[in-house]
């Protein structure tokens, strides 16, 4: 079933779940004991996330760099496909701009529809740490709305250099970002960049991660103020460990409320406690509001959210 279809029929509170898949030649099997562990609260749809390869540079002790190792996660489409066939949970894949030519972005695609995925989540993605050189014959997305529209085009069956193959129909999803995205200069300029993927061809927005109600409360009325109709699934994050209270802002460009860190730093021992009623509180407020869709990014840790689904 389709996200959109999911979200249509709600009419109850429902969830779904961010995974990682696991760095190249790690155990896929961790992957799938989460999954396991998700499919008796009978999830929505979950999202596996996508990431171009990377360079890690490895020094000595006088910083000259002496080896460079290649960090693939590789496993999307096939994390996917296992827990679209093997579980009958909906999978959503994250395609990326960054690292992939529109060549390649339509094979995965492809691949993608034989595996019986119907969903994806179109992302520009994070800039490279090093230059992939691309067959100058490529072309490339610059950006999530163009990626959007190619994959828009092939719902009418149209493909790169006249490929011919069936039309393929995937419900597009798109990101959002309450607090704006790092690289927008205001939120309002943010907003325009969104519509233009809405208009692309994207069916609904999952948001970045908040930890202010508030702000995402904001940021729907100001889309919708600007014509953007489709829905807004609201992105959550259970704030596990004291290091996030710094770490998470710098990552992910967000701010968190003055009470919650101060919460954190009142009684550090106690951060598992902390993070889990704040995020039941935020659950319980955007419940109130008639949000029914929650989406949990999970970081690949799945007790204390279960427990959290568990209470609410």
């Amino acid at each position: 079933m389709k996200v959109i279809e999911h979200i249509k029929k709600t009419k109850s509170p429902t969830y779904s779940y961010e995974l990682l898949p696991p760095l190249k030649g790690a155990n896929v099997e961790q992957v799938f004991d989460i999954v396991k562990l998700i499919k008796p609260y009978n999830p929505a749809w979950i999202n596996v996330t996508s990431h171009a390869s990377s360079l890690e540079y490895i020094e000595n002790a006088q910083g000259q760099i002496i080896k460079k190792i290649r960090k693939k996660r590789p496993g999307t489409m096939s994390v996917c496909g296992v827990i679209q066939n093997k579980f009958g949970i909906d999978a959503v894949a994250h395609v990326l701009c960054k690292g992939f030519s529109k060549e390649e972005t339509e094979n995965a695609l492809i691949e993608l529809n034989y595996l019986g995925v119907e969903n994806i989540l179109a992302l520009c993605g994070d800039n490279l740490n090093y230059d992939k050189t691309l067959d100058k014959t490529y072309s490339i997305n610059r950006y999530a709305n163009e990626l959007t529209a190619q994959v828009s085009s092939m719902k009418d069956g149209k493909f790169l250099d006249d490929t011919l193959y069936s039309p393929l129909d995937f419900c597009i999803g798109v990101a959002g970002y309450p607090e704006k995205h790092f690289a927008a200069p205001n939120i309002d300029t943010d907003i325009k960049y969104l519509k233009q993927k809405i208009d692309a061809g994207a069916e609904y927005i999952v948001t970045q991660m908040f930890f202010d109600n508030k702000k995402y409360f904001k940021f729907v009325k100001k889309c919708r103020d600007n014509g953007i109709t489709v829905p807004i699934i609201p992105g959550l994050k259970v704030l596990k460990t004291v290091k996030q209270i710094e770490s998470l802002p710098r990552l992910f460009n967000i701010d968190l409320p003055e009470e919650l860190v101060k919460s954190v730093q009142d009684k550090p021992e106690h951060i598992v406690s902390v993070g889990k009623e704040w995020t039941k509180m935020q659950i319980r407020e955007l419940i109130a509001h008639g949000i029914n869709n929650i989406h949990f990014f999970l970081m690949n840790d799945i007790n204390t959210v279960l427990e959290i689904v568990e209470e609410v």
